[in-house]
Parts: C-alpha cells; sequence; structure tokens
C-alpha cells in the first residue's frame, strides 16, 4: 500500500512538472520543512532552506520566462527533456524501498511519462494559441499552466491517489483540447486558401 501510495505521488508531482519544471520541487521542498511529507534518505537535501530557495528563484524565472512572449516557445523546447527528467527523478525517489532498476523503471516510464505527456500537450497548446492569436492568449494559457502545476502539487502530497486519478482527467482534458484546436487550425487554414475556379 505505501509502495502504492509512493507511485500515486510521484505521478502527481511529475505530472505537475510538465506545467511548471520548478513548481513541485518548490512546494516538496516546503512540504518537507513544514513536516508534511517525508522525503527518502538520499533527497533529504530538498528539504533544506538553501534547497527550498534554489527552487523559488528557479520558480521565479521560469513563471516569468513564460510570460514573455517567444520567450515561451523556446521555455518550451528546453523544459520538455527537463521535465521528463525531473518526473522520473521525482517519482523514483518516492519508490525507493524497491530494488533500484525496478524503482528507475517505475519512476522513467510513469514520473517521465506523466511530466513528459503533460509537457508536450501544453506544447501543442501553446503553439495553437500562438497560430490562432499571435501569441495574444499565451498569457492566459502561462497562468493556466502555472495554476494547474501549484494545485497539483498540493493536492499530490495532500491525497496522492485523487492526484494520480486527476493527472489522467487532465491529460484526457488537454488532449481534447488540442484535437479541437486541430481541428480549428484546420478549418482556418483550408478556410484561407481560395476555391480553385472550374
Amino acid at each position: 500500500m505505501e509502495t502504492l501510495l509512493g507511485v500515486c505521488l510521484g505521478i502527481g508531482l511529475s505530472a505537475a512538472c510538465g506545467f511548471r519544471i520548478f513548481v513541485p520541487p518548490l512546494v516538496m521542498s516546503i512540504a518537507a520543512q513544514s513536516g508534511h511529507l517525508e522525503l527518502s534518505q538520499d533527497f533529504t537535501w530538498m528539504g533544506t532552506p538553501v534547497a527550498t530557495v534554489a527552487f523559488g528563484v528557479g520558480a521565479a524565472v521560469e513563471v516569468a520566462g513564460y510570460y514573455i512572449p517567444w520567450v515561451d516557445e523556446l521555455l518550451d523546447i528546453i523544459a520538455t527533456p527537463t521535465a521528463v527528467i525531473a518526473g522520473s527523478i521525482i517519482t523514483g525517489s518516492f519508490v525507493s524501498d524497491l530494488s533500484p532498476m525496478l524503482q528507475w523503471t517505475i519512476g522513467v516510464i510513469l514520473g517521465g511519462g506523466a511530466a513528459g505527456t503533460v509537457q508536450g500537450l501544453t506544447d501543442m497548446t501553446r503553439l495553437a494559441s500562438t497560430s490562432l492569436t499571435g501569441g495574444l492568449a499565451n498569457p492566459g494559457v502561462s497562468t493556466m499552466e502555472l495554476l494547474s502545476s501549484t494545485v497539483l502539487s498540493i493536492l499530490a502530497i495532500s491525497v496522492p491517489v485523487l492526484a494520480a486519478l486527476i493527472v489522467i482527467l487532465v491529460i484526457g482534458l488537454l488532449l481534447s483540447a488540442v484535437k479541437a484546436l486541430h481541428r480549428r487550425l484546420k478549418r482556418k487554414s483550408s478556410s484561407e486558401i481560395p476555391t480553385q475556379i472550374q
């Protein structure tokens, strides 16, 4: 049961990394210092004041960058592989009672997979937003991503099983949104192509 909770906790935090990379570690660090989260022995450094400050600075820079037009697109290029790595490490850290091979297999597949899927879907949403609005709607997208990362991180620590279920729901909703935006882009591009005169 403890392993299942660890997996759910890891998946929730990893998916939150797909929205914003530094927000989940910052929430983890604060929760560890306040006694709401027990970190494995190899990751106790995350619960130190120095780590909290470092994660806080990283989160502030990351969040600010996503509000600058076109910089947000560049950040997405860097964020995708970084989110997968962060998600793998976070999930792996919560199943440390397993053999190392199983621990990191679960970390990479479930944690890295959740972070990568969410990050990839948010990348597509931002590209669609940029195409449809010239980037005007991107600050709104960035705000929703920040809120999603923060709420999901807190929820993962408080109610891990619910957070894992929400991750599945969020991925489903993001897939639906991306499909809807794709259809809209297709309609827009086809309406701009003049019909040939027979």
